[in-house]
């Protein structure tokens, strides 16, 4: 059998508090054994986890993986505004006026990620 990705590790200068951010962006939760200071922590979310790593180093350059989110039950743009609001900044706004396009948004970080249109909007 190959192998399955058990969960994406993403290192962080506070793995707790990172990993709050996106357990909200997720509309998930925590594992019940993290607690702040921890120097892992993991997000349990639906098709994928997501690990948060403390490491010594600041982020310095480009991600060179970078997570894709998709809307469930609002639209791109109202998923943009939300996470703005939970403490994420646009970097890049390439949503175009038809409502194709993205928004590539920075996590607390600076992680790039991008926020892509829903499944309805794309049926439209």
């Amino acid at each position: 059998m190959a192998s399955l990705v058990r969960h994406v590790t993403i290192d962080s200068s506070d793995a707790y508090a990172l990993a709050t951010f996106w357990a909200a962006a997720l509309d998930s939760r925590l594992s019940d054994d993290d607690q702040p200071g921890d120097e892992e922590a993991l997000v349990e979310a639906p098709g994928a986890a997501l690990l948060f790593v403390t490491v010594p180093e600041k982020k310095s350059v480009k991600n060179r993986v970078h997570l894709d989110l998709q809307p469930q039950d609002r639209t791109r743009d109202e998923e943009v505004e939300r996470l703005l609001k939970l403490g994420a900044t646009l970097v890049s706004d390439r949503r175009n006026a038809d409502g194709t396009g993205w928004a590539t948004l920075a996590d607390p970080e600076g992680n790039e990620f991008c926020v892509e249109r829903s499944a309805g909007e794309r049926a439209e």
